[in-house]
């Protein structure tokens, strides 16, 4: 099975220019697969599927959702995708599928309709328009589902081997996107086709990959350890699957972005439950378990990475080029509702977690470098961040250039958010109080 003949692969492509021959080619795929005669395909065209794609269908009387995740060169990755089971065993708050494939190119979930929001939504709408009355609401929810997953983390949290830290799907989002599916070269996959020998047109400075990869960059003032081949090539060290065994390995989602995130109200309370566990483990490493979940819930908020035309009209970038330093200014920010829930998952999940790894003598010295360069990966190699190739503008691709370096890098002097997050999250520094 390869990425030509994947029909989930297929249906996604012609969702972007042929709606009709998507659905069609998706009902026969449920119909083969499920014996289900769909009726009333409907494919969402949401800021969040950037490597999935889901929506809606009727059959049999009933109203279905269906959700699926395509990965470049699957088929030649390790790992199986929709270990839903696991989560639910585990006693996490987890939709299970009423229908599931695993097949390579042809994996897909179905799941009932519901009319609950997703998380994402409801955070959008917080972050255009504050309100804080639904920030105290979602923030206790967060809260809440934080505490849940620290316990499963912390109950599940063991030692594993190289070879079983190895076999878990999670590292198709990070270092599996970065070498070629088939030989194993790097650069390769993602990193390659997005980035090398590409240019990257910016408010200000339009630079080929040469000039770009090798800058120093300066980001409103601050200047940075290192570049963005320097953070690749360190990224393609450090995130090797055979060297992530050292923090042991716990149960995890791996992949728990708000988009997968139902938001249930009852009796003024607000519940979240998670959806498409594409990439769950039980070997998951400790490290990575948690990174998606702070980048793309918070860091990748508001607006830049999945509403860029919207982010363009809000915010405002300027680079400059000169004797091999990229200087970039913007005065993009974290919402009030990001904030909140960065100081939810420093205080419920990261720091006793990473407490917990401490007293059991399972913390590298390495963890900080870890954490960052996979926090490094999450927007460089979820879509090409470059102005043009996707649907980013030269103001949004400057604001996702500052964000996977501040996340990446250390600054070479005084501190910035990440700096300040990490230093919250460290088991090693006491006092954190003002930080």
């Amino acid at each position: 099975m390869t990425e030509n003949n994947s029909k989930t692969a297929e249906i996604r492509r012609m969702a972007r220019t042929d709606e009709p021959a998507a659905n069609a080619l998706l009902g026969s795929l449920l119909l083969d697969l499920f014996s289900l005669k769909a009726e009333a395909i409907r494919i969402n065209h949401d800021q969040y599927s950037l490597n999935s794609l889901n929506g809606f269908f009727d059959a049999d009387g009933q109203s279905f959702f269906f959700k699926f995740h395509q990965e470049d060169g699957e088929e030649a990755m390790s790992g199986e995708y929709y270990r839903a089971d696991i989560l639910a065993r585990a006693g996490l708050p987890v939709d299970q599928p009423l229908y599931m494939s695993v097949l390579p190119g042809e994996q897909i979930l179905i799941y009932r309709r519901r009319s609950d929001p997703r998380f994402s939504d409801v955070l959008r709408a917080l972050d255009l328009s504050p309100d804080p009355a639904a920030e105290s609401m979602a923030v206790a929810a967060e809260q809440e589902l934080s505490a849940k997953v620290l316990s499963v983390y912390l109950e599940s949290l063991h030692d594993v081997t190289p070879q079983d830290v190895a076999a878990e799907p999670i590292h198709r989002l990070f270092y599996e996107r970065l070498v070629d599916p088939y030989s194993g070269a790097i650069p390769g996959g993602r990193y390659k086709s997005f980035y090398v020998d590409q240019r990257f047109d910016l408010p200000g400075a339009d630079l080929n990959w040469a000039a770009f990869s090798k800058a120093r960059v300066v980001i409103n003032g601050r200047r940075y350890s290192h570049s963005f081949a320097e953070l690749f090539h360190l990224a393609s060290v450090w995130l090797r699957p055979d060297r992530l065994a050292d923090a042991g390995g716990v149960v995890a989602h791996g992949d728990a972005h708000n988009a997968n995130v139902w938001y249930t109200q009852t009796d003024g309370a607000a519940h979240l439950s998670y959806f498409d566990p594409a990439f769950a483990g039980q070997n998951v490493p400790t490290l990575l378990a948690e990174v998606k979940t702070t980048f793309h819930n918070i860091f990748a908020h508001p607006l830049w990475l999945y509403d860029p035309a919207e982010a363009a009209e809000r915010y405002s970038g300027r680079a400059r080029y000169e004797d091999g330093t990229l200087f970039l200014e913007t005065d993009w920010t974290l919402s009030a509702v990001r904030r909140k829930l960065l100081d939810v998952k420093a205080d419920t999940m990261w720091r006793p977690l990473l407490g917990a790894l401490k007293a059991r003598d399972l913390l590298p010295q390495d963890w900080r470098r870890v954490i960052r360069l996979a926090l490094f990966l999450c927007p460089t190699l979820v879509m090409n961040i470059r102005a043009g190739a996707s649907t980013h503008n030269p103001t949004s691709s400057l604001i996702a250039i500052v964000m996977a370096v501040m996340v990446g890098s250390e600054p070479e002097t005084g501190d910035d958010l990440v700096s300040r997050f990490l230093d919250r999250i460290d088991p090693f520094l006491d006092d954190v109080s003002q930080l």
